[in-house]
């Protein structure tokens, strides 16, 4: 899991409603449409508020300044009311479930969990991130029925997006630097029914697709030349992986922040 820094996040909860606006002119849909689709929950029935509590955690690394609070401020733009626990670690579990919420969020340097603590369910950031900006790309190029797309990494975001996209009808094909674990993706996802393609050179299939998923950690993945007119990226990594020069040709088409889209579906999916 990629490990943010405070200012990474230290904007997030101050300007959610830009954000939204923002998401709303790309994709045509609300942050919250998104995130609930994503995670197959219909708004169109009235929804449970439930407690939610964000854990502060210290282990690994340490606190991220402000991290606490941007979840909580996205939870709270998605119409929920969280709090921030005043103890950490164990004892700000323990305080969480004795003031009654339901679902908590906690992270530390392996993973960042969403649990609603009645029903048991779990969702891992890295999953909620893929399916929610598998979405996003969805919206945003009108219906992904037939269409190609490259997923650019095959850890847990790649692996949930390849999943999302392969489920709306995309034709999707993943590349890791690693060629293993595009193999072991790939082969997973075909187990279940799926047809995931394998990317051997990043280069050629840059030239070949023009819908883009980077999960990739890395920058200058996706260079100026590789953009095209009716290219799309959808892009959660951390740092982003199009090269600086092409920002200002890709910016209406490209869907890209450090931790919204992932909080918001995580925040569904465990309704």
């Amino acid at each position: 899991m990629t490990r943010l820094k405070h200012e990474d996040v230290a904007e997030i909860s101050r300007q959610m409603s830009d954000y939204n606006s923002t998401l709303i002119q790309k994709t045509g849909c609300s942050l919250r449409e998104l995130a609930a689709w994503a995670a197959g929950v219909h708004l169109d029935r009235e929804l449970p508020q439930p407690k939610v509590a964000i854990i502060p955690m210290t282990c690994g690394q340490g606190i991220i300044e402000g991290f606490s609070q941007s979840v909580a401020g996205i939870v709270q733009f998605l119409g929920f009311s969280p709090v921030i626990t005043e103890s950490r670690d164990a004892g700000g579990v323990a305080e969480a479930i004795e003031g009654g919420a339901e679902i908590i969020f906690m992270a530390d340097d392996d993973r960042f969990v969403a649990v609603n603590v009645k029903s048991g369910k779990v969702s891992d950031n890295g999953e909620a991130t893929g399916k929610g900006y598998a979405m996003a790309l969805e919206q945003m190029c009108r219906g992904l029925e037939s269409k190609k797309a490259l997923v650019i990494g095959a850890g847990p975001v790649g692996t949930g997006a390849a999943k999302a996209l392969a489920r709306s009808g995309a034709a999707v094909a993943v590349y890791d630097i690693n060629p293993q674990m595009s193999k072991i993706l790939a082969d997973r996802l075909n187990k279940l029914g799926y047809n995931i393609m394998v990317e051997t050179s990043l280069t050629d299939a840059l030239n070949r697709y023009n819908l883009y998923f980077d999960a990739c950690p890395a920058e200058n993945v996706i260079l100026t030349e590789h953009l095209k007119d009716d290219t799309m990226i959808a892009a959660p990594g951390i740092p982003l992986g199009v090269e600086a020069a092409g920002l200002e040709l890709i910016a209406d088409r490209l869907i890209h922040d450090p931790l919204q889209i992932g909080v918001a579906t995580m925040m569904f999916d465990v309704l």
